[in-house]
């Protein structure tokens, strides 16, 4: 059994602080740390680790005790490899996130460690930031003379000359970092990342340098569906279970629910560095006092102080949490994060309204099928067509790339100059096998082309003489919007709408903003208008216009 004093010091203080510490950080004591402790199989480099402890005190700063408890997992090995080779760190802003992680990855380049050639990469998606992360150890070794000889330092790379270990920083652009032999890789605010292109070239230089290790160090942010709500779902899953074959340590502090913002004490939760920086107790004290006069700061609060995915509400069709609910089992965050795709029933036959929106025929496409369940659910599922040759695909902020795996099985990328008409029509008519589709719903973009080929097929068009036509023009949407919005967003908090596992309908969600006039009426929109599409959204708009021509009964098989 291991025992180490900072370990269980810091054990004994969460006990004795329970309201201090969010459930998380509880998970990870009881189902990682303690039976780690037990464990006969791991060897706890205690020597190396109270080295580490004085090397970071003597030339950087004191360390507060709970960063003493990370630090001493990274010297725990099996077989000489270390038992946690990713730590996943996430705090709230202030806590000192470079003063951690910078004399820790220091210290791996002194022959105090003793690994020849480990070399450090800093990487952020900005070089401004992680630059200044780098400066922090530049600052002390430059202006230390007790390291004159030791250390070679320049503006851009610190090399330790008995190991040869170096510490440099990287910017965002990925494809100038192939060929590393990488030791120690520090990812700074992941939460901007909206892909792995980045990341994954830095990971595959790991291999080639005994004891790989890797930091992920962050707040929460505002992209949805990328890299860090997918470390953050499977760090859940860890902590639950105990399951833990990659070797993740996920230190995790955030409030436990949105009605802690108000509670001060709970604030601890996501700051643990808030007892022992005062600076830092006022900082958020008057942050948090400028949010209730001015509402638009919340999301910034909630998101960077208290570690918890927020928006600006009065600018987006729903909350975050709202939307994984249409797509996974579950109410609370913690239910969501488990990805338990939402259960549908199945029908046959049931009535059924397609809506599509094809406003850039060199762009996005999209089409649904809008179904209702007996108890009211809103089932939507789409498809979406997008031209290869549109002139912003490189820049698109989706991972186009997982076109067909689980959760990306309902797009695809199309050759061409444009997107073809009859390509939708085709999906639409084969709707009718499963469904009784009672209408086809669009606006006034590109109307002309879809009555000449829906015509063709033989479906009828609604207008004044044929109110009973199946394909139906839409030709004010936004007034229609107005009319149904308020309607979607309370199906919405009400978990009514179902979207499946659909990784393309959350992006369209996340990407749709609300604007509301000076009568209190309401417009769909997109919140950045060229890279972040909601032509799903917009589809599913109009099909939820038509939702009384779903009233009928549904035969369940």
């Amino acid at each position: 059994m291991v025992i180490c004093k900072e370990i269980e010091e810091y054990l004994k203080y969460a006990e004795e602080h329970p309201n201090w510490i969010n459930k998380k950080r509880k998970l990870l004591i009881e189902n990682i740390v303690k039976p780690l402790l037990k464990r006969d199989d791991v060897f706890f480099d205690e020597e190396t680790f109270h080295n580490c402890i004085k090397y970071c005190e003597a030339n950087y700063y004191s360390l507060f005790p709970f960063q003493k408890f990370i630090y001493a997992f990274a010297f725990f090995y099996k077989n000489d490899i270390p038992v946690f080779p990713k730590f996943f760190i996430k705090e709230g802003r202030g806590n000192g996130k470079d003063g951690f992680i910078v004399p820790l990855v220091n210290f791996f380049q002194t022959p105090l460690y003793g690994v020849k050639n480990y070399h450090v990469e800093i990487v952020a998606n900005a070089e401004a930031q992680a630059k200044d992360t780098f400066k922090v150890a530049y600052d002390m070794l430059d202006k230390n003379p007790k390291f004159k000889g030791k250390f070679s330092t320049t503006k851009e790379l610190i090399r330790n000359l008995v190991t040869g270990s170096e510490m440099r920083y990287n910017a965002s652009n990925a494809r100038t970092k192939d060929g590393k032999r990488t030791g120690c890789l520090v990812l700074n605010e992941i939460h901007a990342y909206e892909n792995y292109d980045q990341i994954n070239v830095f990971e595959s230089s790991f291999g080639k340098v005994k004891h790989s290790r890797e930091f992920i160090i962050t707040t929460d942010g505002y992209e949805r569906d990328g890299p860090l709500d997918e470390i953050t779902a499977m760090c859940a899953e860890i902590l639950t279970t105990g399951v833990n074959p990659l070797g993740y340590y996920p230190y995790i502090c955030e409030i436990d629910s949105i009605d802690e913002v108000d509670i001060p004490d709970a604030w601890h939760k996501a700051n643990p560095s808030l007892e022992y920086m005062p600076i830092l107790e006022n900082q958020i004290m008057a942050d948090y006092l400028e949010m209730k006069k001015i509402s638009s700061k919340r999301p910034e609060f909630i998101t960077k102080r208290m570690n918890k995915p927020a928006r600006k509400e009065e600018e987006t069709v729903t909350t975050w949490q709202n939307v994984l609910r249409a797509c996974y089992e579950g109410t609370t965050m913690e239910e969501l994060e488990r990805k338990i795709p939402r259960k549908t029933p199945e029908v046959y036959r049931s009535p059924a309204v397609i809506g599509i929106d094809y406003a850039d025929v060199r762009d996005f496409a999209s089409a649904g099928v809008l179904t209702k369940t007996e108890d009211g659910e809103f089932v939507w599922r789409q498809h979406t067509w997008i031209c290869a040759d549109s002139p912003f695909l490189d820049s698109i902020k989706f991972p186009l790339k997982n076109a067909g795996q689980p959760e990306f099985d309902d797009f695809e990328v199309v050759p061409g100059p444009v997107i073809d008409v009859n390509m939708i029509v085709d999906w639409c008519m084969e709707q009718f096998g499963g469904y009784e589709v009672k209408k086809i719903v669009m606006d006034t973009y590109r109307y002309t082309l879809f009555k000449m080929a829906f015509e063709e097929k033989g479906l009828t068009i609604e207008d004044r003489k044929n109110p009973n036509g199946i394909v139906r023009l839409i030709r004010k949407i936004a007034s229609a919007t107005g009319i149904i919005a308020p309607f979607i967003q309370a199906a919405f908090s009400q978990g009514q709408i179902n979207f499946g596992p659909s990784a393309i309908m959350r992006w369209y969600t996340n990407n749709t903003s609300v604007t509301e006039d000076k009568f209190g009426n309401k417009t769909f929109g997109k919140i950045e208008p060229k890279l972040r599409k909601n032509d799903g959204f917009m589809a599913f708009d109009v099909a939820m216009f038509c939702k009384d021509e779903l009233e009928s009964q549904i035969i369940y098989i």
